[in-house]
Order: C-alpha cells, then structure tokens, then sequence
C-alpha cells in the first residue's frame, strides 16, 4: 500500500505492451527519443521466451518508468523481425534515440537481465551514469561535424570510466576510420571485450569498416558507371560500381544498384548483392529513411 506523499509508480500497462509492424516505429524508435524502449522478440512456442519475458518485465517495472518494453510476436510480424536481423529468439534490443544501443541474444541469468535494464536506464539518464550518455552525446556530435580528433578522445575518456560501454567502443571505431587510420579501427574493435563483440553498435561499427576498406580498393567511379551502362549484366561491375558509390557517399544510389542486381540474379556469387546491402544497412541507422526504403524493396522482392 503507498503510503501519504509518495508518488505512485506507472501502471504496468504504461510502460509495457504488445507491439506489432505498424506501430513499431512509432512505439519504439520514435519513442525512444525520450525514453529508452527495450523490445524483447519472442514467440508463443518459444520454451526460453517464457522465462526471460517475465524477468524482463519485473527489471522494467522495477526502473518506475524510466524505461519502457515494447514485446514483439516474430510470428505475427515477420518483417520487422527480418529487418533488425533477429535470427533466434528470444533477441533483445535497446532502442535510445532512435537507434539500438544494447542487446543479447538467449535466456540469460535474472542478475544480468537487471544488470542490462540498469544499463539502459543509465544511458537515458534514468539514473546516475547519464553523464556519460552525455559525453557520448557530445562526442558522436562532434564526429557528425568534422571533429574525429576530439571525438575519438572523448569516446576513450568515456572507456576509461566504463570499459564495457558498446557505445563508446562503436563511437572509437567510427572516430580512427573517419581519421583514415583502418588499422587503428581494426585493432580497436579486436580489442572489445567478449560480453559486448555482438552489440549493435560494435556490429555497425564493423559494417562501416568493411565498407571502408571496400572504398580503398573501390575502382574509378566513372570509369564503373560507363562499364555498367555498356554492359547491364556484368554483375560484378555493378557490385563495384555500388562499392565505390558508398565510398563516395552515396549511399542511396549504391543500394538502388544492389537492389538491381538482387534483381537481376539473386543467388550471383553466393548472394553478393543481398550481403552487400546488409552490410550497407548495419552500416546505417536502423531508421534512416535509406535503410527503411531499402529493406522494403528487397523483402518485397524475395516474398514476391
């Protein structure tokens, strides 16, 4: 019973729901840019699901609104199950302003489920810890505008005061390819610690440095748009033709040419092309409009 002066925590129903594909980017991405949205990926036939689910509710109404949970059937909603590349369940994901931020795979221990609700809640500033949300803040803002330098020294300040924050490690990564120097980028996400090799942004920060690489080697860009315009089915001119897109930053034109050749022959080269776009969209932010766009196009060519 609450007793006199006490607020009140949120109902349950306020914090925790049942999400489907057309509410998806409204009830998590969007959302989170207030709130940290948790979005556990189940099923009802799934023996793990049904004791992790429960955990991750009692850690979710534990944080008194901090944080919300979004549940997602992958049954019902196969396509954005596809999309965030949940390949076994139960998968969860942390969204914080519009992007993943943390997440595991399997039915782990009670402890860590609370320990990774905590973590989310911190990097929404829900509880002590927030400042280094916003140092990466900062840091991820000064990358955006030119400043790799500045922004690689902050994200290891960050890494000095909290070792396993993916964040930080995806954030570093990111700064030493920006600053031209791969090896340092490669040593940097060889380095991170095993608990955290899978996360979102340690994953992304990878895609981005195979892209890199990618665009060392990527051929004169001109020189590939005339092969490609001479002949529409080489399909490895296409292929590096994309690359070299990308490495220009083009992005949107690189995977309009991959989703032509998905189109032209699927299977080429062991799927080159679809592998190619996957790695193009763990690249980006799940919700940018170029990766929405693209996963559209190409789930609709495979289920069509």
């Amino acid at each position: 019973m609450l007793e006199l002066g006490q607020p009140s925590a949120p109902a349950a129903a306020d914090v925790i729901a049942d999400v489907n594909e057309s509410e998806f980017m409204t009830a998590v991405v969007e959302a989170s840019n207030t709130i940290p949205v948790i979005v556990d990926f189940w099923a009802p036939w799934c023996g793990p699901c049904k004791t992790l689910g429960p955990q991750l509710e009692e850690a979710v109404n534990a944080a008194n609104g901090a944080v919300k949970m979004a549940k997602v059937n992958v049954d019902e909603n196969p396509m954005v199950s596809e999309q965030l590349r949940v390949q076994s369940i139960p998968t969860v994901y942390a969204f914080w302003k519009g992007q993943p931020i943390d997440g595991f795979q399997g039915a782990v221990a009670a402890s860590e489920v609370k320990a990774f609700v905590e973590r989310v809640v911190a990097a929404g500033d829900g509880v002590p810890g927030g400042g280094l949300a916003d140092a990466i803040e900062a840091a991820e803002e000064m990358l955006a505008e030119g400043a790799a330098e500045d922004a690689a020294q902050t994200f290891a300040a960050v890494l000095e005061e909290e070792p396993n924050n993916p964040a930080a490690y995806g954030g570093l990564v990111r700064a030493h390819i920006a600053l031209g120097d791969l090896e340092q980028a490669e040593a940097v996400l060889n380095g991170a610690p095993a608990e955290i090799a899978q996360s979102p942004e340690l994953e992304a920060a990878f895609a981005q440095l195979e892209l890199a690489k990618q665009g060392k080697n990527a051929g004169p860009l001109e020189d590939l748009r005339s092969a490609v315009a001479a002949n529409p089915d080489d399909h490895q001119a296409r292929l590096d033709f994309a690359q070299a897109l990308y490495a220009a930053g083009e992005a949107e034109p690189a995977v309009s040419e991959l989703l032509e050749l998905f189109r032209r022959d699927s299977e080429w080269n062991e799927g080159a092309a679809r592998a190619q776009l996957f790695t193009i969209f763990d690249a980006l932010k799940p919700n940018d409009p170029i990766v929405l766009a693209g996963r559209r196009k190409l789930s609709s060519m495979i289920f069509a």
